[in-house]
C-alpha cells in the first residue's frame, strides 16, 4: 500500500534535517538534499510497518497546513 505524507526538511550548518509530522518521533538527516530525503522515506517506511493499517489510517490522514509568512521585527 502507498501513502501520501508530509515532510518537512531544514537545512543547517551540519547538513539537512526532515520529519514527517504525522508520525511523531520519525526524523532522519543527511549531508545532501538526495541523501536526507532517501533516509526519510526509508524511516517512513520502516515506522509504517510498525504499524497496523487502523493505526497507518488514522496517523496519516491528518490535515497539514503549510504556509510562508512575511514578518517584521522591530
Amino acid at each position: 500500500m502507498s501513502y501520501k505524507v508530509n515532510i518537512v526538511i531544514e537545512k543547517d550548518d551540519f547538513g539537512f534535517y526532515a520529519y514527517c509530522p504525522e508520525l511523531e518521533g520519525c526524523q532522519s538527516q543527511g549531508d545532501s538534499l538526495e541523501e536526507v530525503m532517501n533516509n526519510i522515506k526509508e524511516a517512513i517506511e520502516l515506522y509504517i510497518e510498525t504499524l497496523n493499517p487502523d493505526e497507518a489510517k488514522k496517523l496519516l490522514s491528518k490535515e497539514i497546513l503549510t504556509t510562508s509568512m512575511e514578518v517584521t521585527v522591530t
